[in-house]
Parts: C-alpha cells; structure tokens; sequence
C-alpha cells in the first residue's frame, strides 16, 4: 500500500438522517483532515430507494433535472420530476410522485396508489431523445401492484360488470378483467427497474405481508391486499414469484408483466452507472456505509454491492480493503471489511448520533485515517 493512497468513499444514504452525498462529503471530510495529500475519490451509491436520483444525478455528468406535477399517492398534486442522462436513459424515482412520505400521517395502505409513478413515466415517454427508462422503486405508499402506474398509462382494470376500478390496492379484490389495448409502449430500449428487496409477489413474504404494514395496514387488510394481488396476477401471468416482483407494493411486478420491464439489483446497476467499478481498479480503500448494517446489508444493498465489487476486482493487486461506517452496527462485520465504526458507539448513543450525523461521520473518519495512517508507520 503506498503512502500516498487513493481512497474511494461509496456510502449509500443514512435512512431518515442524510443523504448519501452529503454522507460521503462528511467522510471526506474527515479523511483529509488526517491525510490531506491522499486521493479521494467520493461516489455515494444507492439500492434504488429514495435518494437514488439525487445518486445519479451527481454521478453522471450532463444529466438534467425535468419537473413535473403529478398526482401524489392520495390524490393530492405533487411537485415532482425525473432525470434525462445523456445517453438517452430517463431515471424515474417512484418515491418523487408515489413515496409514502407523501402519505404524511395518513396512511392508507388500501387507497394508495402509483398513479403519480405513471405520470413521471408518461412525462418521460414524451421526451422524443428518451431511449430507455430506470425506475427506481423504493419508497413506496402503495401495495397496488403497479396498477395506478399502469393505468396512468393508458391500461384499464375492470370489475365484473366492465367499469374501471378506483385506483389503489384496496379496489383489487374486486378485480375481474385487464385491458392492456391502450397502453402505452415502453421505450425503444426498454425499462429497468431497480429492486432493493428480493420479496415475490404474494404470499408470507410478499409485498402486502412484509411491507404493508409499514404503510398503514391493517391486520384485516393485509388478507385483502393478498388477495387483490393474486386477482391481478391470475389476470397478467408473467413471473410473481420472481425475486423484487413485490417490491414497492408489487409495481415491480407489474411493470414487468404487463410492460416488460427487467427486474435488476438496484446498487449493483447504480454502482455501474457511477463508476464504480473503475475507480476500485485503482483504489488502496473503499469506505462505505449505511444507517444501520445487518443481515439484509448483504441482501442487495450497498454495503453488500461495495463488498462483492471490492472483493472481485481483478489483477494480482487483489481485494480492495474495506472500511465500514454505520449509524449501528446490528450483525457483525463480514469477511473483507478490515475496520468497522459505528456512529451510535462515536456518540454515545442513537439520538446524539441522528441529531449531528455529520459530525460523527467526520469523527469516524478522522478515526479511520489515524488507524490507517499509524498502521503504514508514516504521516502523510
């Protein structure tokens, strides 16, 4: 390792505290008040929840934000907007126009819908340089199974005398026919959506079972959502079982069913689209981190993502070293991470580290090039 190192800072997001760019601002921050001559390089990295159009719009020179005014997941108008990148792809964040933060304190895990999804969609098919479309999917309010998107796109779901049902997830038990004649196409090149969650469709692991809750169901409801999901696949085919169909209340099935969309991990396809993969070529160090790292770090998510790339980079120079940060850490470090921090130990606890998360993400850094920069033996 030469004294002079070049140190790569790819953080996702710390949940409900900050964003992954002002995350990996904070570590640099630190490093470099250690070891000031050092290369850092910052890449935050998302899964394909919220924050992952902020992640590409940072990484991909040129890309320029569109606004648009869609209809939120109750009904209520939305400022939203999506990102054309220069090479003709459009990245659409389904939270933008159908987060559950836009539920505000009046979930409703029935009435939600990703009608708003659907719009973002449309307003980027209308961009004639738009060749293909990623949609990231977390963050959703709804367990429609994609039908508000859908719809807003010009499919019709049909209850058994032939009227259009009330958007929502709620309105799927009475499901009883599909009308795909109108909808629109998909763009030349397809759409890619963005999983962070391996969960099919239905069933105990399924999106009404698993994430419903969280968005406002019910004990009661949660049967019901089931049900209204495996209405809609009896209707659509496709593959509801595959891993990330329920993802985002099921609109990962249903872009793919009905659309055609390819379901794909969502850090590994936002780690590529960043440069990712170049800059470990050459790293001595990768730092990485998340809100809070335990099994499911490892699932499809960044820490994971940061791990596998760190540990398969090619050349006799070998695995890249890995140091982890995190708000807690809930599982112990795997294998190839060298030094693991948690930002609750720094602080004294969770609620000092989420008042100044910065601060300590700072100190933990400072911390981690002391570490380094005792264990080459020299000062920088």
């Amino acid at each position: 390792m030469a004294d002079r190192l070049k140190v790569v800072i790819a953080p996702d997001s710390f949940k409900g505290s900050l964003a992954a760019d002002r995350v990996a601002a904070a570590l640099a921050e630190g490093w470099l008040s250690v070891r000031p001559t050092d290369e850092v390089v910052r890449l935050p990295i998302a899964d394909g929840g919220e924050g992952t159009l902020d992640v590409f719009a940072a990484a991909v020179p040129g890309a320029r934000r569109r606004p648009a005014t869609v209809t939120g997941p109750r009904g209520q108008l939305v400022d939203a907007e999506w990102l054309a990148l220069p090479d003709g792809t459009a990245v659409v964040e389904l939270a933008r126009g159908s987060g559950l933060p836009l539920m505000g304190d009046r979930r409703d895990a029935r009435a939600a819908h990703t009608v708003g999804l659907g719009q973002l969609l449309a307003a980027a098919l209308d961009d004639p340089g738009i060749r293909q479309i990623i949609v990231t999917l977390g963050g959703s309010a709804s367990t429609d199974g994609g039908t508000g998107a859908l719809a807003a796109l010009g499919a019709r779901f049909l209850d058994a005398t032939g009227a259009a049902l009330p958007p929502g997830g709620g309105s799927l038990v009475r499901l009883a026919g599909v009308d795909l004649g109108g909808l629109r196409k998909p763009p030349p090149d397809g759409v890619l959506c963005l999983t962070d969650v391996d969960a099919p469709l239905c069933g105990p692991r399924g999106a009404a079972a698993v994430f419903g809750p969280q968005k406002g169901a019910t004990e009661a409801d949660v049967p019901a959502l089931d049900e209204g999901l495996r209405r809609l696949a009896a209707l659509l085919g496709g593959a509801p079982d595959a891993p990330g169909a329920g993802a985002a209340g099921g609109t990962g099935y249903g872009l793919a069913a009905a659309w055609g969309a390819r379901l794909v991990p969502g850090a590994a396809t936002v780690a590529e689209h960043a440069g990712l993969p170049d800059a470990l070529a050459e790293a001595d160090l990768v730092i990485t981190g998340e809100g809070r790292f335990d099994a499911t770090s490892l699932t499809g998510k960044v820490v994971g993502g940061v791990l596998g790339l760190a540990a398969a980079r090619p050349g006799a120079s070998g695995p890249v070293p890995v140091l982890l940060v995190a708000g807690q850490l809930g599982a112990p470090a795997p294998s190839g991470v060298r030094t693991a921090l948690a930002l609750a130990t720094l602080a004294g606890g969770v609620a000092p580290a989420v008042a100044e998360p910065e601060h300590w993400l700072t100190r933990a850094a400072t911390r981690l090039a002391t570490a380094t920069t005792n264990q080459l033996g020299d000062r920088p």
